[in-house]
């Protein structure tokens, strides 16, 4: 599971699809109604929170709405009620981190998506967070 803390613009078809389903799954998680990926470490921001549902509601919103500008089929229905306008906190290690690795990912699977993230030298954050200065998430599992 990835719960990717950088734009969803950034991410090919697959990455997207990809994180539409995932996301969805950590709304499963955190509503307890799946057994699955309960520890997943991507998860912990999440969990901490007093009320993590209008925060996953509210990415997922954001994905979606990504999902729209392409002409995707995202069921919006399957988001829920319950937004916020509250930010979390990402470091700017974790999101350049990320973005390495989205990169990597895109060099074979997506070249010219590849190409596209080139040019880009400070990426931004999903619009749930706002970046601050720091090294990768202490949740984050390096390779």
């Amino acid at each position: 599971m990835r719960l990717w803390s950088i734009h969803p613009k950034y991410l090919d078809t697959k990455g997207l699809v990809a994180l539409w389903r995932e996301a969805l799954l950590a709304k499963k998680v955190l509503k307890g109604e799946t057994e699955k990926y309960k520890n997943h470490p991507q998860l912990n921001r999440f969990k901490q929170l007093k009320n993590p549902l209008p925060f996953i509601n509210t990415y997922l919103l954001h994905i979606w709405k990504e999902g729209e500008k392409r002409r995707y089929n995202f069921d919006k229905r399957k988001i829920g009620r319950g937004f916020t306008k509250k930010k979390l906190n990402v470091t700017k290690g974790q999101i350049n981190y990320e973005f390495k690795h989205l990169k990597r990912k895109l060099k074979t699977r997506d070249p010219e998506k590849y190409k596209q993230l080139l040019k880009i030298k400070h990426p931004q954050a999903h619009p749930l967070f706002v970046i601050k200065k720091g090294a990768v998430e202490n949740w984050e599992k390096v390779k």
